[in-house]
């Protein structure tokens, strides 16, 4: 499990994160260097369908994810505070960089849309080693949709404070249902 750590105004991570700066341009193309596996089919409730640009589907040309799918891919743990909760927060999930990578994503930007319809599109650019986070559990509390789940994307506000401002505010999409990687 990777562990960003968050030193309330310090400012810094352990070095197995540190070793990819938040701000380097990482394009999706790059990360689709080794062919994806193909998927299986969901054994559980779905939480999040990814379609457009992805080499790994597992039926009607997207990806439907349930929450053990989703684990697999990795879990990181980031402690960061946000403008919707008191204090510092721990939460874990999977790196938007590693599932994208993982389903051979090769777009420019990303349409995120929450169960309300509440869509934005952020570039695909975004998603990068140490930045958002598709996070399914807040302080051991699994989520679920009526406290932002079943994912939230969020960013490690605290640990790079580029991201504290109204652009990734927007971005950081709670009740996280689906992802569409387009051209």
């Amino acid at each position: 499990m990777k562990v960003l750590t968050l030193v309330s105004g310090m400012g810094w991570v352990r070095a197995s994160v540190l070793s990819c700066a938040i701000g380097a341009a990482a394009s999706l193309g790059a990360m689709a260097q080794t062919p994806p596996q193909a998927l299986p089919p969901p054994s559980g409730d779905i939480i999040l369908t990814v379609r457009g640009d992805i080499a790994a589907t597992n039926g009607n040309a997207e990806a439907a994810l349930d929450r053990a799918m989703i684990e697999a891919m990795g879990v990181v743990t980031v402690h960061t505070g946000t403008i919707w909760t008191d204090g510092t927060s721990e939460f874990q999930g999977v790196e938007l960089f590693r599932l994208l990578s993982q389903l051979g994503a090769d777009g420019s930007t990303l349409r995120l849309v929450a169960l309300n319809d509440y869509a934005v599109d952020i570039p695909a650019t975004e998603a990068v080693e140490g930045g958002p986070v598709l996070a399914f559990r807040m302080d051991g509390k699994d989520l679920s949709p009526r406290d932002k789940g079943p994912l939230w994307m969020i960013y490690p506000y605290d640990v790079n404070t580029a991201y504290k401002n109204e652009v990734s505010y927007s971005r950081s999409v709670w009740q996280l249902s689906s992802i569409e990687v387009l051209d």
